[in-house]
């Protein structure tokens, strides 16, 4: 992948260990030529030790995305920098516990608003921040979890992202007037922080292992990676609203 990003400045939201599909955008984006700014939110300290694990030293901004205050200030944050973006990658998301695990018709409104504010309203109110920061031949990907069908345990989190997946279509029509492309990775199971905070996302890992066409590894962030850093790249200059399955083809196959 080398200088397939040169010169690209990607701001990158999500990283806060090495085993995060975000780590592994920021540790390839750095390989292909970019520069790069993350953000985290709460454990911050955790987010900076990480990102001493890149190979180059990149900024770390603190970005509470359900803060107005902190996405009023983000552009002025990411200016002291670099001095625009060409991409920036959305991989943030969470559920209170009662929104998981198989509570679906218990779970009270209060915890799905957070749901659905901080893993759906914050892709568009993320694109919105940055916007002044792009030109046009910019890009934004964020991730989701295939939202076309209920999954077991997911619950309110498969809301929330059926809901982004929406607001991905939305954001290319009204960001398309500016040149700038929005589009999602649909990855497969993996054993990050986020799946392992799901009762029961071994269901998940279990039938992808048995029914992906093409083996696939609970542990390798790299190819979902890879393709968000394509989407970024000047290779799909004209596609936007897509939804990018990388999960070895399981979404492709029958029960």
């Amino acid at each position: 992948m080398s200088g397939l990003l040169a010169g690209k400045r990607l701001l990158i939201t999500g990283v806060l260990t090495d085993q995060s599909i975000a780590f592994s955008t920021a540790k390839l984006a750095q390989e292909a030529g970019a520069e790069v700014v993350l953000t985290g939110f709460g454990r911050l300290s955790l987010v900076e030790r990480t990102a001493k694990r890149l190979p180059k030293p990149v900024p770390v901004i603190e970005l509470d995305v359900s803060s107005k205050e902190h996405l009023d200030g983000l552009a002025d944050k990411v200016r002291e920098h670099v001095d625009g973006l060409d991409g920036v990658v959305h991989s943030i998301g969470f559920a209170p516990q009662s929104c998981l695990g198989g509570g679906f018709m218990d779970a009270p409104w209060e915890d799905v608003a957070t749901a659905v504010q901080v893993s759906t309203y914050s892709y568009p109110a993320l694109a919105k921040a940055c916007a002044p920061l792009m030109a046009p031949g910019s890009g934004i990907v964020g991730l989701t979890f295939d939202a076309t069908v209920a999954w077991p345990v997911y619950d309110w989190m498969g809301v929330a992202k059926a809901g982004l997946e929406s607001a991905n279509r939305y954001l290319a029509l009204h960001l398309g007037k500016d040149g700038i492309r929005s589009n999602l990775v649909a990855a497969g199971p993996l054993r990050t922080m986020a799946a392992k905070s799901i009762p029961g996302f071994e269901q998940f890992e279990e039938e992808w292992t048995k029914r992906a066409p093409i083996k696939w590894d609970l542990y390798d962030t790299e190819p979902a990676a890879k393709a968000i850093l394509a989407l970024l790249s000047d290779w799909f200059p004209a596609t936007t609203g897509e939804i990018i399955h990388v999960d070895g083809g399981f979404h492709a196959i029958g029960a």
